[in-house]
């Protein structure tokens, strides 16, 4: 009904978009998005998919107002006979509370586009029916969903109308709700990449996570591992240099070998950091006291000339001290002068 495409994803794109193509990249692997729906939705149909019947469509469906902020996925499923349309809006980091119409305007024109696609007469036959399409979202963000998930819901007065209005419900795939023991038991590459995406910690948790999928990687097929790592590899860890990525990932042989060069790699980071601050720290240190010394030594010379009797102009010219601040070491001057003599 609708063109069909090999998937090929930059994932080298600019930053603001890099999870968005990530998930895109992991996702336009048919085999990987079959693994996503028996995963994560326990339905019965879900276990009668079988990735030969499943086609990635060419076509992508995102509405011009939206064209910066998305990307999307549709696949074309043979399920008992008759086709039907999954539609993966993706990667959503905040809640949208208007996803319901968006999704609903997104349905529409893979609509228009099969009947597009269809023989008139085929379309205008009384047992002609639209293909289901079934739209899923993928949420990763740190707050929970909190957009409402039936279309019905959207609309206002939806109660008093019932029957007579549009309803649907979406597929919300919440990647920090899952808990990590149950994603470390599937032990697949979207387990696996769930796992490592409810962390934007670089520091111990990070390793702790690194190690935890150690025992998931040496399980996956090397099809499989090849598409985790190269996501990995760009998508979770972007903040390390080309020479750090090739010594983990390039050098490496085997999944421990790599763990432990994720290890060496995030010591030697902590270290320069730590030295990088010591340093800093030793040459605020002095820059302040060479500042706070230059200071003390131009409030002696005005003390010593305010002393003498020369006029606030002349001491700022000298000293390239602010009236205001002479005039407050005069002040100062003045009551230390007028305690002596009480004191004499």
């Amino acid at each position: 009904m609708i063109k069909y495409k090999r998937m090929v994803v930059n994932l080298d794109e600019d930053v603001y978009n890099r999870n968005d193509k990530g998930y895109k990249y992991l996702f336009g692997t048919k085999r990987l998005f079959v693994q996503l729906l028996k995963s994560f939705v326990d339905q019965g149909w879900t276990q009668k998919i079988a990735v030969n019947d499943v086609k990635l469509v060419e076509k992508s469906f995102i509405l011009p107002d939206f064209k910066d902020k998305e990307a999307d996925l549709v696949y074309e499923v043979k399920l008992d006979g008759d086709v039907v349309y999954f539609y993966l809006l993706e990667l959503q980091s905040t809640v949208d509370f208007q996803m319901p119409y968006r999704l609903l305007c997104y349905m529409v024109e893979i609509w228009r586009t099969v009947l597009k696609n269809v023989d008139s007469k085929e379309a205008a036959r009384k047992g002609f029916r639209l293909p289901v399409i079934i739209p899923c979202v993928l949420y990763n963000g740190a707050n929970n969903w909190t957009a409402t998930r039936n279309f019905r819901e959207y609309l206002a007065r939806h109660e008093e109308f019932d029957e007579y209005i549009l309803d649907f419900k979406y597929i919300l795939f919440d990647v920090r709700r899952y808990k990590d023991e149950d994603l470390r038991k599937l032990a697949n590459v979207v387990g696996t990449a769930f796992f490592m995406d409810k962390t934007n910690s670089v520091g111990e948790e990070f390793l702790d996570r690194v190690r935890d999928i150690a025992i998931s990687l040496k399980e996956l097929e090397d099809d499989d591992k090849v598409i985790f790592l190269t996501w990995f590899k760009n998508i979770v860890v972007p903040w390390l240099s080309i020479n750090q990525k090739n010594e983990i990932f390039e050098k490496e042989r085997t999944v421990e070998n790599m763990v432990y060069a994720f290890e060496r790699v995030m010591k030697h980071e902590r270290l320069d950091a730590k030295k990088e601050g010591k340093v800093e720290g030793k040459a605020e240190g002095k820059a302040e006291g060479k500042a706070e010394g230059k200071a003390e030594g131009k409030a002696e010379v005005a003390k010593r000339m305010l002393d003498k009797g020369f006029s606030f102009d002349e001491i700022a010219d000298t000293t390239e001290l602010s009236i205001s601040t002479i005039q407050k070491l005069a002040k100062y001057s003045k009551g230390i002068n007028k305690n002596n003599n009480s004191q004499q």
